[in-house]
């Protein structure tokens, strides 16, 4: 390979296996399907590698397409990352800072957070990624991330924050109707909101709660937060963060018998700490996660209580 490669022609190799066509790729870029297949052609004739071959269903990567999916997708970061770091030059905060969080975090906790940073900072641009997986901020996939997780690797830089509480909890119409369970056999007659596929976490987070398995639940779905909307709607019990749930005026469930503890750290690159728009939105979710958690410990929970009816029909697999 004698050519130095534009970057245009791997967003368009990503683009292709993403969406498994040409025209595909085409229409996710913004170009024409001439000009994508020029580009993977150039890239093939550089490599002397074929990176896709075709087939009924589309254009299918190669082995060698495969292996170069990883360098592909850190180029790409690092070219979001250097456009982010161009845009925010210039006096004050400002420009643009990408941030990762999981999906209840991002959506339940984060918010009033970025608001705030917002009105405080009004030309910071913040890009939320929410998403349960651990985005890589060694490649640049993200500027900062909230994560469960203490990271190991020397080149982070990791504040931690707390410890979020978890517990198991149910709207106060399903306790008035069906009950609420007063030792762990007794869960089993309700209706109880879980998981469908089980992952590492869920596996080693089920060890303090063995009973808690996909067998035992009326509703199964990997979406946490499905499973935090199938609470609010009165379906089951279910796992919740203790501040969303007294927020929510939801009812704790065995409170003394089951409580999980999610340390909470906020984590950049060490290269950033001279960016003045990632220490800002770093300062910014450190403070707001404190009060967080400061306020789920303030705050009082909501008792259980015994239906009036008999419990012996409390075995409502099929939610209210």
């Amino acid at each position: 390979m004698t050519e130095n490669l534009s970057w245009e022609l791997y967003r368009t190799f990503l683009a292709v296996l993403t969406e498994g066509s040409l025209s595909g790729a085409a229409r996710a870029l913004g170009i024409t399907q001439p000009t994508a297949g020029r580009h993977v052609a150039a890239l093939e004739a550089a490599f002397g590698q074929t990176l896709f071959t075709r087939s009924q269903s589309g254009l299918l990567p190669t082995e060698a397409a495969l292996e170069l999916r990883g360098y592909a997708v850190a180029l790409r970061s690092t070219a979001a990352a250097l456009e982010r770091a161009a845009a925010s030059h210039g006096p004050g905060v400002r420009g643009v800072v990408r941030v990762s969080a999981s999906d209840v975090i991002g959506v339940e906790v984060l918010p009033p957070v970025i608001g705030e940073l917002r009105r405080t900072h009004p030309e910071l641009v913040v890009e939320l990624v929410t998403s349960n997986r651990l985005q890589d901020l060694l490649q640049r996939e993200v500027d900062i991330a909230v994560r469960m997780t203490q990271p190991s690797q020397d080149a982070l830089v990791a504040r931690r924050i707390g410890d979020i509480e978890l517990g198991l909890y149910a709207r106060a119409d399903y306790v008035a109707h069906h009950g609420a369970p007063q030792t762990l056999p007794e869960l089993a007659r309700h209706a109880l909101i879980g998981f469908d596929q089980l992952t590492p976490f869920i596996r080693e987070a089920g060890k303090a709660l063995p009973a808690w398995r996909r067998e035992a639940f009326a509703l199964r779905t990997d979406s946490d937060l499905a499973q935090l909307a199938l609470l609010r709607a009165g379906c089951g019990i279910g796992f919740c963060q203790t501040a969303i749930a007294r927020r929510d005026g939801l009812v704790r469930i065995l409170p003394k018998a089951i409580s999980l503890k999610l340390p909470t750290w906020v984590v950049m690159h060490e290269d950033l700490r001279g960016s003045v728009r990632c220490t800002a939105t770093f300062d910014a979710l450190a403070r707001g996660l404190q009060a967080y958690i400061a306020d789920a410990r303030a705050a009082p929970a909501v008792p259980p209580r015994r239906s009036a009816k008999k419990s012996t029909n409390t075995r409502s697999r099929g939610g209210t």
